[in-house]
């Protein structure tokens, strides 16, 4: 089952975002799709620092989903203790995940404006990240997130999904927004591991009993008498391992 966090933050000295809209939107959608079963979703709002790995030692994804504002070289935009914005930076946000690369995380996706600086950096540990190279959007964001993980949740591989969300901004004009890095090596590691988890044990069969065939013995021959009158032979032949 791959575990999907979804932190969001909307300081309220910042733009309001409609986050809860993503957030409901995302989670109908895994609802309603086929492979629903192989997906568990939990959702965080108003992140601190502190509650970000907070939030990832608990639930230990395998897919992080950020949504908020970015501030580009500065970092992601969190909450402080009252509220007001504080940026997490890019160098201390990609050791953090390369620490959590090590426990199974396979894709962050930053729907947040300018992220792409974020992306770079996660993408050294991480096998596929997910950022923007500009200004993004509410309505521009929310369309690609949803169709992002409605492709996810149709069984779908992580390019794939990008590419078809992508696809979604088009009438918006916002599709060349979404950048997709991709760590060849940290690929090839994941499919190994998900090869050797998928590998089965192929039961040794137990060979089946087999009964002897029959025996059979040579043919008794018994006279019996009858009188004076004559002579009866009678044949039997006795057969080992019958029960009459």
């Amino acid at each position: 089952m791959k575990r999907i966090l979804i932190l969001s933050a909307n300081p309220k000295d910042t733009s309001p975002l409609r986050l809860d809209e993503e957030i409901r939107e995302i989670e109908e959608g895994l609802k309603r799709s086929h492979h629903r079963d192989q997906f568990e979703l939990t959702a965080k709002g108003a992140v601190r620092l502190h509650d970000f790995y907070r939030h990832m030692l608990e639930v230990q994804p395998q897919i992080i989903h950020f949504c908020g504002h970015g501030h580009g070289e500065q970092g992601l935009v969190l909450e402080d203790e009252v509220g007001h914005y504080q940026f997490l930076q890019t160098e201390q946000l990609a050791a953090m995940f390369k620490l959590f690369a090590a426990k199974g995380l396979e894709c962050v996706l930053l729907n947040a404006c300018y992220s792409e600086a974020q992306a770079t950096a996660i993408n050294q540990s991480i096998p596929y990240v997910i950022g923007m190279n500009q200004a993004i959007g509410d309505k521009a964001a929310i369309k690609f997130a949803v169709a992002f993980y409605d492709t996810l949740g149709a069984g779908e591989s992580v390019t794939f999904a990008f590419d078809l969300a992508k696809i979604q901004l088009m009438g918006l004009q916002e599709d060349l927004k979404p950048v997709l890095l991709t760590n060849t090596e940290a690929i090839a590691k994941l499919n190994k591991s998900d090869s050797e988890s998928d590998r089965k044990i192929t039961p040794q069969k137990i060979p089946t009993e087999t009964k002897p065939e029959t025996d059979r013995k040579n043919t008794v021959t018994i006279e019996m008498k009858t009188g004076d009158h004559g002579k009866q032979i009678a044949y039997i032949e006795r057969v080992e391992n019958m029960t009459f």
